[in-house]
């Protein structure tokens, strides 16, 4: 049976994924707080049951998208990464020292490592992130690729936690005669060729 936190936070994922319109293979990171989700302060109750609510409500979409997840630790360990070893040798990221644990890493990072065939802890993303989604409001934006599309989601809560989200998008470059929408860049040729 799935709790309501696993139905909750599949339902975040599924709206990013709605909005983001993620490729397989996108690299995606998770971060929040377990004490977030029960309306306490963040780092004061962290739970690694309802971090594991949590994310196998969210395995089952990630698998069929084919999105690979990255979850945030905490400030303890300078907010480093749990990620399967075959994700930090496709980014070449840089491979740390450090378990984390309920109370130094948090409960979603310790929880995520277990679940992981091979899993490595890594110091960043390199901006390689394409999307993610913050629960509890404890601060992604610095893993994910510039420009960031905010997703907000005020009528959602995982447990007690807010929910905001992010995507990518390429930077728009140009000036005043560029043109962003291929639509309208056909528009454009068509009635040049006329």
């Amino acid at each position: 049976m799935t709790s309501d936190l696993a139905r909750q936070a599949r339902t975040a994922l599924e709206r990013l994924f709605e909005a983001a319109q993620p490729s397989p293979g996108a690299l995606m990171v998770l971060g929040g707080s377990t004490s977030a989700l029960q309306g306490r302060r963040i780092g004061k109750a962290g739970r690694p049951m309802l971090a594991r609510e949590v994310l196998e409500g969210m395995m089952g979409p990630l698998a069929h998208a084919g999105i690979e997840l990255a979850v945030q630790g905490c400030e303890h360990i300078n907010r480093a990464l749990v990620v399967a070893r075959p994700v930090a040798e496709r980014y070449a990221l840089h491979e740390v020292r450090v378990v984390p644990v309920p109370g130094a890493g948090g409960s979603l990072a310790a929880v995520w490592r277990t679940l992981l065939n091979d899993p490595v802890v890594v110091e960043d993303l390199r901006q390689q992130a394409t999307l993610g989604l913050d629960l509890g409001g404890v601060l992604i934006g610095m893993h994910l690729r510039p420009v960031v599309v905010p997703v907000h989601f005020a009528d959602l809560r995982v447990g007690e936690a807010r929910v905001s989200g992010g995507y990518s998008r390429p930077p728009l470059v140009g000036g005043a005669r560029a043109v962003y929408s291929e639509e309208e860049a056909d528009r454009i040729l068509n009635e040049a060729l006329r």
